[in-house]
């Protein structure tokens, strides 16, 4: 039978809740349990699939094919976990699920009700991911006291009836803010946000207190006497350098200890040893590589939140420091390449959707070819390699994808199934993850050591097979393809130190105890190019 661990969070949105599940679930990994983490999001949206990257940040996409909370990705880095689409659930999406009931007739003509329809199929969620782990983490979205979390507060309410005190946990993530002027730490926020859980009938255990300076004594004491937990209970969740750090500093407050002598769970030894020792070699880089990254959403860095934390664990592996410089697409446009790209050692073009900014990334990319620096393009960035390719090598000076140029004379990427007249938006991508044969001798096949893989995809647009052999004629070369040969994932460039383009998003399998094969090559080639550049 699992236990349940439920995170909650008040006074303000962004507290870190998401970095805090996946840091209980890291230490109750290093200590032997298997883990199972799951965001419960309040919005209507049935899936953050057709949100705007500046309100939601990244898409994740799962290994079955959902695209899901960019928290996951913080769950995936931190633990052994790979999510799946009932690791994620929406208000919208439950909603969507009990009012399908009703249609069909599951109610059987009853009245349908927050109480108990909504939170039962809440609660039958949370169980559905419980099953075959020893703990189950469950964070919920939003702050406690907006109206659409309460369907989710009261789930949990209800839960920890239905599974027993000694089987749940709730976690409550606050803010002990420090008022500069008077030099003091307030914990009447804390005290706010406890008092409105309570009175939806929740008492939280443990208090994790984010703050930017350590919590004294005698304020923890405070705190535990007015919020009605135990003093050992309350944990400084102080601001660190790097989020990889936050389940060793839970570790030096003990929170492992406390959770699992409040579950009834075996003191098992905690192994951190190499966790540890990947926060020491990203504290203690040897060197540095500059990155430059040329999108479209760079106003937001949580867009490409997956994208940096693969660049910065890329680094890592090579025992670097990753410097990334956020380069907008359109101010390529109106101020050239040189102006932007000239100081850095490598360039990426990551995915997105939609016309804005594709002339400034066309451009970085010539640039990148030219130059002989090192090129990575993910997604739409692979896309516009080739394009670009197909123009200024290959002859087709009007190349194009048709979600940009619709009426094209020379199409090197189009929709390959006909939905041209579905006016949805919502799944009707390739998504998921997907099989590749990588070709021998390739830069792809000497990164990963191995023929076949499988990694994740999100988009629309295909490479259209009429313009193969013109491009690899041309010295471009098809490195990954689908075992079917229907679908081209990996391009390639001869006579170029490091060029490669990939229709998938590897970014979303790269761990920091396992980082992906192609960033870390990408860095390392980057880094090489730096130290051409200075010795020459």
């Amino acid at each position: 039978m699992a236990k349940y661990i439920f995170i909650t969070g008040g006074v303000v949105s962004s507290l870190g809740k998401g970095i805090a599940a996946s840091s209980v679930g890291c230490l109750l990994e290093s200590r032997g349990f298997k883990v199972s983490i799951q965001k419960l999001d309040p919005y209507i949206n049935v899936d953050p699939g057709t949100m705007s990257p500046f309100q939601h940040g990244e898409v994740f996409v799962t290994e079955d094919g959902a695209e899901t909370d960019l928290d996951l990705g913080h769950y995936e880095r931190f633990t052994s976990q790979i999510s799946s689409k009932g690791n994620n659930y929406t208000a919208g999406r439950i909603y969507l699920q009990v009012i399908e009931k009703e249609r069909r007739g599951d109610y059987l003509g009853g009245t349908v009700q927050v109480v108990p329809h909504i939170t039962n199929e809440i609660k039958e969620a949370i169980k559905e991911k419980a099953k075959d782990v020893d703990v189950s983490i469950i964070e919920i979205g939003g702050t406690v006291g907006d109206i659409e979390s309460l369907p989710f507060l009261e789930a949990i309410r209800q839960l920890q009836l239905d599974e027993g005190q000694a089987n749940t946990l709730f976690i409550h993530l606050t803010l002990v803010p420090y008022i500069r002027a008077s030099h003091e730490l307030k914990t009447k926020p804390t005290q706010h946000s406890v008092k409105e859980l309570l009175s939806i009938g929740i008492q939280p255990d443990i208090l994790l207190c984010r703050t930017e300076h350590p919590l004294p004594m005698d304020m923890k004491a405070k705190i535990a006497l007015f919020c009605n937990v135990k003093e050992e209970a309350v944990i400084t969740a102080r601001d660190v350098e790097h989020v990889y750090e936050v389940p060793l500093y839970f570790a030096d407050e003990g929170l492992d200890y406390i959770i699992l002598k409040y579950l009834g769970l075996p003191l098992n030894e905690r192994k951190l040893d190499k966790w540890e020792n990947f926060v020491s070699k990203l504290k203690h880089p040897e060197d540095s590589v500059r990155i430059g990254i040329v999108g479209k959403y760079i106003k937001y860095e949580d867009s490409y939140k997956s994208l940096k934390e693969a660049l910065v664990i890329g680094g890592v592996a090579n025992n670097l420091m990753v410097e990334l410089k956020w380069i907008e697409a359109e101010d390529i446009e109106k101020e050239g390449t040189s102006s932007q790209l000239s100081d850095v050692d490598g360039i990426l073009v990551p995915g997105g959707f939609g016309e804005r900014g594709i002339d400034g990334k066309v451009m970085a990319i010539t640039y990148a070819r030219e130059k002989k620096i090192p090129f990575f393009g993910i997604c739409l960035g692979m896309q516009l390699a080739t394009i670009e390719y197909a123009r200024n090598v290959s002859g087709l000076s009007d190349a194009h994808s048709t979600e940009f140029e619709k009426e094209t004379k020379n199409p090197i990427f189009y929709k390959l199934r006909d939905l041209l007249q579905d006016e949805t938006y919502g799944g009707n991508m390739r998504l998921g993850a997907y099989e590749c044969v990588l070709k021998e001798g390739s830069l792809a096949e000497k990164a990963y050591g191995m023929k076949r893989v499988f990694e994740r995809h999100r988009h629309r647009y295909e490479f259209n097979p009429a313009y193969k052999d013109l491009l690899e004629q041309k010295g471009m070369a098809i490195t990954g393809i689908s075992p079917d040969n229907k679908f081209v994932e990996i391009v390639e460039i001869k006579d170029h130190p490091w060029f490669l383009g990939c229709q998938f998003h590897p970014e979303f399998k790269s761990k920091p105890l396992n980082p992906h094969p192609l960033f870390r090559e990408f860095i390392k080639a980057s880094y090489r190019n730096r130290m051409e550049k200075s010795n020459g």
